[in-house]
């Protein structure tokens, strides 16, 4: 076995599972982290017997999680208590009406058919695109490491033109299938998982409600954070030694190579890699000899962010799971978010009520709410009120709740926590409070994303949402086995081994 050492810089999940991977290949690894617990934005807040989660509230796109866990030698199934969500989430629109999206078809077609005659036969035509989508995107896309120009510029890759549509606008793109707005936006709001606006998103990320629909929303007992602890059990099973409550302060590069890191109390760290989960601009801004690359990185596109509200509620909530209220005027939602780094006049609004899934997630007879606001990055040059800000969103969520007949909440909530871009950057070190890192447009993803090592200190690697291959809980997790595969190889220490089948999809659904 190698007698290799490796520090990685930050617990998220990205930099678990790679350091999992690392420590299953023989190195000895250590993980530095700047909070008391892992999981980086997945997070846990917990107060008075009510539990939130502060980043992803529902499991997405399982076969990849399935088949990561796999990698790991481990079985998702065993490890996971996992509910389906079905419907995935009930859209509540300005006038009150609603549509319910779930895998039930005979429901789909009786709500889609009541907005717009004929957009049953539309949505089974869009499906079957984002399952072309979904499954050449996996394979050629977000599953592999692009080194080099070759790896990404060649023939076998030239067909992904016209099968992934990457130079359609999603929105845009949905006139081909629905006429109605609300239809349009039904089907392309998960674009925000990515940051994005499905205004500017390429139509390839069709495959994102496709995925939710054809494999399920699913929800782990526990919550999400229940994931990071299934992950650190799999870490400490191989050996990795966790340091919590400790911030690197600078990776000391000497002759061109990262030879260890400096601690926030002037400890030196000694390493052959170094691997960063940090977010990827903090660390060539904070971490790094200045060298024109932090300021290339703070050039780029930055995903949106979010004022999120954690509630402990003295009753119970009828309300289902996952709600999202999609404001009418959906594009001026994104161009407030997006261009003018603000928060819309009439915002969308997402809730999440745990406890309908997890009883535990809330104390007997009350209730654990989360609503979610998108707003725009923090900026450079516009000021920006995130106080006020925040109460115009608290106000815009009890405005939304007061058309499902929930009028009182305020007069409910026993306490409040709250985050606002300022929090995000305080917390996670997220540059501009971006909560899904570099932005995820077409000249920001595959081989233009920043690749996983450095280019020009070898043995210096980073994985995370503003790395290949890009944001959410499956991709940092893919992350993190194609950067422990490329450290291992370029040591000379892969191995093959400790491999498990994923499971067939049926057995997943």
């Amino acid at each position: 076995m190698s007698k290799h050492t490796a520090i990685v810089i930050g617990a998220g999940i990205g930099g678990i599972v790679a350091a999992t991977h690392l420590a299953q290949h023989g190195l000895r690894v250590t993980v530095i982290e700047k909070n008391s617990r892992a999981g980086g934005r997945c997070d846990r807040l917990s107060r008075d017997g009510h539990h939130f989660d502060t980043g992803p509230t529902l499991l997405v796109m399982p076969l990849l999680y399935d088949a990561e866990f796999a990698a790991l030698g481990a079985d998702m199934g065993q490890l996971l208590d996992l509910r389906r969500i079905d419907p995935t989430y009930h859209l509540v629109f300005d006038d009150g009406r609603q549509l319910a999206l779930t895998s039930n078809m005979d429901d789909m077609r009786e709500q889609l058919e009541a907005i717009e005659p004929g957009a049953y036969d539309a949505f089974r035509r869009y499906l079957e695109e984002g399952d072309r989508h979904y499954h050449v995107g996996t394979a050629k896309l977000l599953s592999r490491d692009f080194r080099t120009f070759g790896d990404f510029f060649n023939l076998d890759n030239l067909p992904l033109i016209y099968q992934l549509k990457p130079f359609a606008r999603h929105y845009d793109h949905m006139a081909d299938y629905f006429q109605s707005p609300r239809l349009k936006a039904a089907f392309t709001f998960q674009d925000v998982y990515m940051g994005l606006s499905p205004f500017e998103a390429p139509a390839t990320f069709s495959m994102m409600p496709y995925s939710e629909l054809a494999h399920g929303v699913w929800y782990p007992q526990g919550g999400m954070y229940a994931i990071v602890e299934a992950m650190m059990g799999l870490a400490h099973d191989a050996g990795v030694e966790f340091i919590f409550d400790t911030e690197v302060k600078q990776i000391t590069i000497v002759d061109d190579r990262a030879r260890g890191v400096v601690l926030e109390d002037g400890e030196t760290l000694g390493a052959d890699v170094v691997l960063a989960n940090a977010d990827l601009p903090y660390v060539y801004r904070e971490l790094l000899p200045p060298d024109g690359l932090a300021q290339k990185l703070n050039n780029k596109r930055y995903s949106c962010s979010t004022i999120s509200f954690f509630w402990g509620v003295d009753c119970e909530c009828v309300l289902p799971p996952h709600t999202l209220f999609l404001a009418e005027d959906y594009r001026e939602n994104f161009v407030s978010i997006i261009r003018d780094l603000t928060m819309p006049v009439n915002p969308s609004v997402y809730i999440h009520a745990p406890a309908r899934l997890d009883p535990a997630m809330a104390p007997p007879d009350e209730d654990t709410l989360i609503a979610v606001v998108p707003v725009g990055h923090l900026s450079e040059t516009r000021t920006q009120d995130w106080g006020e800000m925040r109460d115009r969103a608290r106000d815009h969520v009890f405005r939304r709740l007061a058309l499902l007949g929930i009028t009182d909440l305020q007069d409910h909530i026993k306490f409040e926590m709250s985050f606002n871009p300022l929090s995000w950057r305080k917390r996670y070190n997220l540059v501009k409070g971006s909560t899904h890192g570099l932005c995820h447009n077409l000249t920001q993803l595959a081989y233009f994303r920043p690749g996983n090592r450095h280019p020009d200190y070898d043995n210096l690697y980073f994985v995370g949402a503003s790395t290949h291959p890009g944001t959410g809980l499956p991709t940092a997790m893919v992350s993190g086995r194609l950067v422990a595969r490329r450290i291992t190889e370029e040591m000379g220490i892969y191995q093959f081994g400790r491999r498990r089948e994923s499971k067939p999809v049926a057995a997943l659904i």
